[in-house]
């Protein structure tokens, strides 16, 4: 027998309901966690360990010299160059620029908002923080900003995972959802783990800043289901109804 429309209803909106308490814990382990890191780096609890991991990674010898063969400090620098405000930047423009050719007005604005708060928000953090970048080894790449939390972590997890899940609206199969979301997700992390490579930062600026991209890039999923779940056009959007024939 098949449900009624009421039937349907009912069962969106305890889903919907479900997925925005499950939302909201996530945020409140990840604001859990990210307050307990921030404690320990203004203590310099954790000095001690960020100093000998990045000393772990250069030779003994040589602290100039990253381990590894020689094209690796160069494909970091390629790979960290994917979290940096300029790409980022245009990343999010070519994006937006999809998004108006499909008339997605108001997914616009979800992107702009979340990628817009988000490096307002790290700019604060890291001027609240103000914490000296890594001096132990010499820097394979420049730096212009203080060092916690790291803003190329951070950002790029805001912008690619909120662009990963945007995207994966767009497909119906749910393998191609995850292929999206993984690429994501694998560029937020090795863009990271860049950073600590190239001595730029510290791992714990590294941790802080992927804990608050994803917080950020979740409050931007919890926004627009929200304003999804109050607005007929951003439903209409999300069901590719807006699209141009």
């Amino acid at each position: 027998m098949r449900p009624t429309l009421h039937q349907l209803r009912a069962r969106l909106v305890r889903w919907s309901g479900t997925d925005v308490l499950g939302l909201l814990l996530v945020l409140l382990l990840l604001g859990g966690g990210f307050l307990t890191l921030l404690e320990e780096v203004r203590e310099q609890e954790t000095q001690s360990f960020d100093e000998q991991v990045l000393r772990a990674l250069r030779r003994a010898d040589e602290p100039a010299e990253p381990l590894g063969p020689r094209w690796l400090a160069e494909a970091a620098r390629d790979v960290t160059a994917l979290g940096s405000l300029t790409v980022l930047t245009l990343v999010v423009v070519a994006v937006c620029g999809f998004l108006v050719f499909v008339r997605r007005w108001r997914t616009i604005a979800l992107v702009l908002g979340s990628t817009l708060g988000g490096t307002g928000v790290n700019a604060l953090l890291k001027n609240l923080v103000a914490r000296p970048r890594p001096s132990v080894v010499p820097h394979l790449t420049s730096v212009l900003s203080e060092s916690f939390p790291s803003g190329h972590a951070m950002l790029s997890a805001i912008v690619y995972l909120t662009l990963g899940a945007i995207l994966s609206e767009l497909v119906e199969k749910r393998w191609l959802k995850l292929y999206l979301l993984t690429v994501a997700l694998g560029l937020t992390l090795l863009i990271g783990l860049t950073r600590v490579y190239l001595g730029v930062h510290y791992p714990t600026d590294v941790v802080g800043g992927w804990i608050a991209g994803l917080a950020w890039a979740l409050v931007a999923a919890l926004v627009a289901r929200v304003a999804r779940s109050r607005s007929p056009g951003l439903r209409e959007e999300a069901r590719g109804d807006t699209a141009p024939p």
